[in-house]
């Protein structure tokens, strides 16, 4: 499909949503209106545009026809006409390809790695970073499980974070947290060491765009084992003493997820179904990627220091990005929640690799 005729399409899309969403009826289904509103702001922009470099370019045949009567108006066409390429250049980098899933609320995952209890403290460092970033851009976050280790950190914890109505420009919060997914490596001196050697952990992320709640996949509970269990804290101590928690293994696939936080097992039951919900999507579109032989590789799911995307040094107060060559010496900055600046680095990264044409950046 030439740019044109793409261009054509979502101005069509667009005025349709338009007047979808004019109808008050669409409200009934709240689940619809968010999925309409969303990709309504995501073409918003492109339509902006659009109508900008349409009317700068009548506004110059204008004024060239004025011009050739009254030359005042030379000024204000050579003006126009020094406008229109870098609206050009704007409108051509919004109908590249982009990531159907920006719009997309997503849950994070940390998982402890190599490093024993000093990496469980690491994943906690990271499950705060991402918080404050969270709360830095007025994000909602959830917490959907975990299980915390004897000194603080965290084994294993899932969040949801979400943003609050209606993204603008269809930017959500995987358009900036799905480079987030892969091992991040530690080099510090551990709370545990005592003879003040640095120590090198890692702690596994993965982020996984939250399905919608309508026409993504269907689970047939058929498929589905659900086991209940007692909630444990760190050294086993017991949280409650009901058998809330709950596991759910999706058979055909393998995928495990639990939530044991909640004290109701109907809420973690829940929680667990969003968790795999979420998973299963994720794997449909890995699996329809593949099938159309699409290069981008999954995000690294094994917690192996070998297979880093990031380094986070403490004595040299350093961050490192492996993919994109990314060093800065703020690292206390970031861990505070303060990372604009590498996932920014990582975006325009991506963004020159689809305006060439290329596959889109590795998330990991």
């Amino acid at each position: 499909m030439t740019a044109d005729n793409r261009l054509a399409t979502l101005l069509a899309e667009y005025q349709e949503l338009e007047q979808k969403l004019a109808d008050p009826s669409i409200h009934a289904d709240q689940a619809q209106a968010r999925k309409t509103g969303r990709r309504f702001a995501e073409l918003s922009p492109i339509a902006k545009t659009a109508g900008e470099l349409t009317q700068t370019r009548e506004d110059l045949a204008a004024a060239r026809e004025l011009a050739a009567e009254d030359a005042a108006f030379a000024a204000e066409a050579d003006e126009l006409a020094e406008r229109i390429p870098t609206l050009e250049e704007r409108l051509a980098e919004l109908l590249a390809p982009r990531d159907p899933n920006d719009a997309k609320d997503v849950i994070l995952e940390v998982k402890a790695g190599e490093g024993g209890e000093e990496s469980a403290l690491f994943a906690g460092d990271l499950l705060r970073m991402y918080q404050r970033y969270a709360e830095r851009h007025g994000w909602v976050t959830e917490l959907l499980d975990s299980q915390e280790s004897d000194l603080g950190g965290f084994k294993d914890v899932a969040i949801s974070i979400k943003t609050r109505g209606i993204p603008e420009g269809g930017n959500g919060v995987w358009s900036r947290l799905k480079w987030e997914g892969g091992v991040h490596r530690v080099q510090r001196v551990p709370a545990t060491e005592s003879q003040g050697r640095i120590h090198t952990s890692a702690a596994g992320v993965l982020v996984t765009p939250e399905a919608e709640e309508t026409g993504d996949v269907e689970i047939d509970q058929n498929d589905l084992r659900i086991d209940v269990f007692r909630s444990s804290g760190p050294g086993g101590q017991s949280v409650n003493t009901t058998d809330s928690a709950v596991r759910i293994t999706h058979l055909p696939t393998g995928i495990v997820v639990s939530c044991q936080n909640e004290r109701s097992q109907l809420q973690n039951k829940d929680r667990a179904m969003r968790m795999l919900h979420a998973k299963l999507v994720a794997l449909a579109e890995e699996q329809a990627a593949a099938a159309a032989g699409d290069a981008r590789r999954s995000q690294v799911r094994t917690v192996d220091r070998s297979e880093r995307i990031r380094t986070y040094n403490f004595p040299q107060n350093r961050i490192s990005d492996h993919r994109i060559g990314y060093t800065a010496y703020n690292l206390d900055l970031a861990l505070g929640g303060d990372i604009d600046s590498v996932l920014d680095a990582l975006a325009e990264a991506d963004r020159k690799a689809r305006l060439a044409g290329e596959d889109q950046l590795s998330r990991g």
